[in-house]
């Protein structure tokens, strides 16, 4: 397909269906194709198209729950959006294991940080003075722009100022401290910073460049605990292998990357499923994680010899604003979670986060996590391979007596399957 400039200018300002039959055009797609760029889900297509940036469609992904979560004495059901059987089953019996007391979590607050960057000032000595001199003044200028957070009970709390030296020269960092209460804040951040960084700049010299907040949220922590019962998960053997594995990730930034991909897993699908930006969770969560140089998680054994773990990492999440105004699945995703605020829905990350951890450090600390996830795999091996849903349990259990899943076995379990169903049938 052709993607010149000259051929794909105002794209955008086409109409869903004429974008559609453009796509169809340029990259030959049949009409079975087409009808699928049609399908009518959740999410409508006049919906998409409102919601982002030359909208042809939507793509569906399965919407699951994870029960068994007790947190802070409150049961949750927690929605989860993700094609991956295994994290979802993950996620339910890591809570299950967790069962009388559950998990305990805490929230540092729903501040968010924005920073200015000045370039090219003269003196940096006397910049930096004059911000410490006009602090007051700049903070109350801020706050003026933060009307929209104010009536909520959020707004300016703090600044903040530091140079830094960088292959373009001395730079001042301007950041603003901002209270975004139940919002992501992303917008609210913004907003701010481009409304006050023109006097700030005239004030102190130099030239504003970047004004933005910093998904690296320190001041927007949440927490959670839990202890297993070493009875329950196993037996001693497997408190100590869920240890060595876990000190194998805080040590080794290769195995870490993959420890934190777990742990993303349960948080990325619960954010995905409540309509939250994903995409700066994970930047926050792996940001953090190379600033304090550990794996998130921390396991310990107790005096008892049970397992105790705890997470904390940053989550910028919110429960009103952004797509939540449009996106009636997200909504009804966090009704069903039942979480009223952004402290309480970062909670609840942080706990399916851990939960999330402790169930893969005990699979790869016990059966290896292979077996379990090929299980589960061998699910959607059958489905590809045209089982119906009353034939797909029988094909996997076909699969896994032959300890061989892909589709090739899939499609000869189905097939001694169905021969099975109907003897007479020799076509």
């Amino acid at each position: 397909m052709s993607s010149e400039t000259s051929e794909w200018s105002g794209f955008y300002k086409l109409p869903i269906n004429e974008r559609q039959k453009k796509i169809a055009q340029a990259c030959n797609l049949s009409g079975e194709e087409q009808a699928l760029l049609n399908l009518q889900g959740p999410l409508s297509l006049d919906v998409a198209d409102k919601m982002s940036e030359n909208a042809i469609g939507t793509i569906g992904l399965p919407l699951c729950i994870a029960p068994n979560f007790l947190i802070n004495g409150k049961h949750y059901l927690v929605p989860m959006a993700i094609e991956e059987p295994s994290v979802v089953a993950a996620a339910s019996h890591g809570a299950k294991l967790a069962l009388p007391e559950g998990f305990s979590t805490t929230y540092s607050g729903s501040i968010m940080i924005g920073q200015i960057q000045l370039v090219e000032i003269k003196d940096m000595k006397k910049a930096t003075a004059l911000f410490d001199e006009n602090k007051q003044k700049f903070l109350l200028l801020a706050q003026s722009s933060a009307g929209h957070l104010t009536k909520y009970g959020g707004g300016v709390v703090g600044a903040s100022s530091r140079a830094i030296k960088t292959k373009r020269g001395e730079m001042l960092i301007i950041e603003f401290h901002i209270n975004v209460q139940d919002a992501m804040g992303a917008n609210a951040v913004n907003t701010i910073l481009e409304a006050i960084s023109p006097q700030i700049s005239q004030e102190l010299g130099g030239e504003a460049r970047l004004r933005i907040l910093s998904n690296l949220a320190t001041m927007r922590m949440a927490s959670a605990s839990c202890i297993w019962k070493k009875d329950a998960i196993g037996g001693s053997d497997v408190v100590e292998g869920i240890l060595d594995a876990w000190a194998f990730a805080d040590t080794d930034i290769y195995r870490r990357a993959t420890h934190i991909k777990g742990i993303m897993n349960g948080i990325d699908a619960l954010a995905l499923a409540c309509g939250q930006d994903w995409r700066a969770i994970e930047s926050g969560a792996h940001s953090y994680a190379a600033l304090k140089n550990n794996a998130l998680t921390y396991f310990e054994k107790t005096k008892e010899g049970n397992l105790k773990g705890s997470i904390s990492l940053p989550l910028a999440v919110g429960t009103i604003g952004g797509s939540l105004r449009v996106n009636a699945t997200a909504n009804l995703c966090l009704k069903i979670l039942g979480a009223k605020t952004s402290g309480e829905l970062a909670q609840i990350m942080a706990a399916v986060g851990l939960a999330q951890n402790f169930a893969a450090l005990r699979a790869l600390a016990s059966e290896g996590i292979q077996k379990g996830h090929m299980r589960l795999h061998a699910r959607n091996v059958a489905a590809a391979a045209g089982a119906k849903a009353n034939e797909v349990d029988t094909v996997v259990e076909l699969m896994l007596k032959n300890n061989k899943i892909d589709e090739q076995a899939a499609k000869d379990a189905l097939a001694l399957l169905q021969k099975k169903s109907n003897p007479n049938n020799v076509g």
